[in-house]
């Protein structure tokens, strides 16, 4: 195979969760411009609708699923109807969808753990799980991609659940990549470092301020950058890649 055509997913089916918006939506994005037909699963209807509507005026194969995932039988819905969108064929899974909340650990609050361990581990784990059990059944195998974090690697401040969520998401992706190797089955983890989206937000400017100099490349990351590694992840030119932590942080992580 030519090294280029190694880089091609023109035509590959996928899911993303969360990509309404922030880096999600840049990977869902990335996947689109590259020739894939995509089903983004989202709680936030009007901006998944607007979203896919938008995508789908430029020419891509954008469409959306509405629902809750942090919600088990809802999950089972949305992959249920995603895959009636995508003809049962699924190349590309991405459950990308996470939320985040912050408290010091002695006042964190019970519902708030219960919501962010299901969405950011829970939903994972079951949409994995769902798409195994297709990926497995054909001669193509498949690809998934899981988020993580710089939290995969050491701590951070006042989000206990986040930071529990995402070390176990680096090593659900080792132990399905262990398991799954063999059988056309490639899985590894993409782990953001400080990137400009909705979910940081909240920072204060003398936080964002006092970061960015750690950062070696000089700047936070934004949704555009999740498009690349998405896309390499997502083809042939990964295919003996498997249970690999990557980090996406500006060299963050080394310095």
């Amino acid at each position: 195979m030519a090294a280029l055509n190694m880089f091609d997913i023109t035509g590959k089916h996928a899911i993303v969760t969360g990509g309404a918006q922030g880096l999600s939506r840049g990977m869902a994005e990335g996947l689109l411009e590259a020739g894939c037909k995509v089903v983004i699963v989202d709680i936030k209807k009007e901006k998944v609708e607007q979203v896919c509507a938008e995508y789908r005026a430029q020419g891509y194969e954008a469409y959306c699923v509405v629902g809750d995932l942090s919600n088990r039988a809802d999950l089972n819905r949305c992959f249920d109807e995603a895959m009636e969108i995508l003809d049962g064929r699924l190349d590309v899974l991405i459950p990308a969808a996470g939320v985040t909340h912050r408290d010091l650990p002695e006042d964190y609050p019970e519902e708030n753990w219960d919501f962010v361990m299901s969405v950011n581990l829970n939903h994972v784990w079951f949409m994995i799980q769902r798409a195994l059990q297709v990926m497995l059944k054909q001669p193509s195998g498949g690809k998934i991609i899981t988020i993580g974090s710089m939290a995969s690697y050491f701590r951070c401040t006042a989000v206990t659940a986040y930071t529990a969520a995402k070390g176990a998401v680096a090593q659900l992706t080792k132990s399905v990549a262990v398991d799954c190797a063999g059988r056309g089955i490639n899985i590894n983890c993409l782990c953001p470092g400080y990137m400009d989206t909705e979910m940081t937000a909240g920072m204060t400017q003398q936080r964002k301020d006092e970061t960015t100099p750690r950062i070696p490349a000089g700047r936070w990351g934004t949704p555009e950058d999740m498009k690349g590694p998405a896309v390499f992840l997502a083809s042939h030119a990964s295919d003996y890649l498997n249970g690999a932590l990557i980090p996406v942080d500006g060299a963050y992580l080394v310095k």
